[in-house]
């Protein structure tokens, strides 16, 4: 039964009648963009070319669409069609993606939670989004209008839902947030016609499964939630997808061992739910370093042979490369230089620590700091560079835990203990060689160290990235040269798309509180003047 909302309706003629099927979100991204990643592997990386190299200098705002009441956007807009489509905090929006003109707006005004909200899928005639309060929702995406709302879990257990939802065949993956507050995290698969939850695998083992040896009294409490999005591979029909932080966050006390399946990448049958392999990238995590960024799948040669790989830039300062069909180790590499906290990786991938820099009551310095070495920023591959954009952020912090056990199930973050920032650090935008992990080139950002967007890659030899300046920003994909900038006003929590209408080719981000979309500067025709007769 439907919760009470509101839809607002502007204008309909413009929405396409179209159906998004498995086939076009494989073959995405074309002229649209279909999923947040734009494609199923996570590469970001667009084929259009009308915007380029030679003239990317000519990119001009199109045009702005600001969202009301928004703060902190970080959605990933969807584009089918000419129509793309946008979220808020328990809201969507469906604008004309060559002009901003609003067609139709809903939001469900009975959620009983606000959060973060980081985009939408599609599929058939349907568009889905997730409401704060943990519920996926159904609409007609040509009129807004809801067809369904499935509950598929509970804000009173500390969960709530912020990631976009995945469409895998005719399934919708979704996950949940609230790691931080002594939840059981999930993965969930839910039927794209009705709701219906088809299975449901969970980051956190029951009593006695295997791997709850490695909680203690944490154990079904512990966190591992699965907030961002995941990849897939057709071929093998295999999800790929992160989890979060244990909790408590700072404090290991009795949840002594490896925490599985927290800070992990989850190799998951898309049918069944049945998990294939897992990869811990941090073992019994006491500094918030969850998994959640991108795992890119890719197929490289190692060492001379073709391998399918999964890489994985982690928020604990390595660069994971891993077999994806049989999740083995292949190998690590620094991703920043002030790493402190572990030598390296030894053969199996298990980090090689420090001792002594775990968090302490008085405070600890360790490098990387809590927001990692890496976020939720997208990274982006371009098959004709063979390079991986990575944005890095170089910063340490004072962590500081508490000294007593807080109890499960409760409002609460990182057991009573946070840190504090031991200098303002930088970011900067990384290209990668993805078989080796090594560093090709460097463009360091220079504002104050406030960013949270990605990257896009396009075959016109881009990359395009929001810095932490308030600044959309092209770059020579080649060499890491700057070749345009545009400063938005504030700062953008989401990376950037491109996407094609009617033949024009457009770069689109979300800031704070609006959507811009870019192109190319067209001069205006010149007008004849009239004739003026004097009398």
């Amino acid at each position: 039964m439907n919760r009470i909302s509101i839809i607002i309706f502007a204008a309909l003629a413009t929405v396409c009648p179209g159906q998004v099927t498995f086939e076009d979100i494989k073959k995405s991204p074309n002229a649209d963009w279909l999923t947040v990643a734009g494609d199923y592997q996570g590469k970001r990386h667009s084929p259009l070319t009308q915007i380029n190299t030679a003239n990317v200098a000519n990119m001009v705002p199109k045009w702005v669409y600001h969202v009301p009441r928004a703060s902190g956007l970080r959605t990933n807009p969807i584009v089918y069609d000419g129509v793309m489509y946008i979220t808020n905090t328990n809201e969507i929006r469906a604008l004309d993606a060559a002009s901003g003109r609003l067609i139709w707006a809903y939001k469900d005004t009975r959620a009983k939670k606000e959060a973060v909200n980081r985009g939408a899928a599609v599929y058939g005639d349907r568009v889905y989004f997730v409401t704060a309060d943990v519920y996926l929702v159904a609409l007609d995406r040509r009129t807004g209008s809801v067809l369904w709302q499935h509950k598929y879990g509970n804000i009173e257990e500390g969960a709530f839902a912020s990631a976009a939802p995945f469409v895998v065949r005719d399934k919708i993956m979704v996950g949940v947030a609230g790691g931080d507050t002594g939840m059981r995290g999930y993965i969930a698969a839910l039927s794209s016609s009705t709701g219906e939850e088809l299975w449901r695998t969970y980051t956190v083992p029951a009593k006695g499964e295997k791997g709850s040896e490695s909680w203690g009294k944490y154990v079904e409490y512990g966190g591992a939630g699965t907030w961002l999005s995941g990849t897939y591979d057709p071929d093998t029909n295999t999800l790929y997808w992160t989890t979060g932080n244990p909790w408590p966050d700072f404090f290991g006390g009795d949840r002594g061992g490896d925490n599985l399946y927290s800070c992990s990448l989850l190799a998951i049958d898309a049918d069944t739910g049945k998990m294939k392999w897992y990869f811990q990238f941090t073992p019994h995590d006491v500094h918030d370093w969850d998994a959640q960024a991108w795992p890119v799948l890719l197929d490289l040669p190692i060492d001379g042979k073709p391998r399918k790989l999964v890489v994985h830039a982690n928020r604990n300062g390595f660069f994971y490369i891993l077999d994806r069909t049989t999740g083995e180790f292949i190998k690590a590499e620094k991703l920043v230089d002030k790493l402190d906290w572990a030598t390296g990786v030894d053969a199996k991938g298990r980090p090689i620590e420090v001792p002594g820099k775990d968090p302490t009551p008085s405070g600890n310095l360790v490098c990387p700091g809590v927001r990692g070495a890496t976020n939720w920023m997208s990274p982006s591959f371009n098959p004709a560079t063979g390079l991986l954009y990575v944005v890095t952020l170089e910063q340490c912090d004072i962590f500081t835990s508490s000294s007593k056990t807080p109890e499960p199930k409760k409002s609460f973050s990182g057991g009573g203990a946070g840190t504090k920032p031991k200098d303002l650090g930088q970011f900067i935008l990384r290209a990668l060689d993805p078989k080796t992990g090594k560093r090709v080139w460097e463009y360091p950002f220079t504002g104050p160290a406030e960013s949270w967007s990605g990257t896009v890659s396009t075959a016109g030899g881009v990359v395009f990235v929001g810095d932490d300046d308030g600044q959309l920003v092209g770059i020579d994909a080649k060499n890491g040269k700057h070749l345009w900038h545009f400063n938005v006003g504030e700062g953008m929590l989401a990376s950037p798309i491109t996407y094609s209408v009617n033949g024009k080719q457009f770069v689109a981000i979300a800031s704070s509180t609006a959507v811009f979309s870019f192109g190319l500067h067209e001069p205006m025709k010149a007008v004849p003047m009239p004739k003026i007769t004097v009398q």
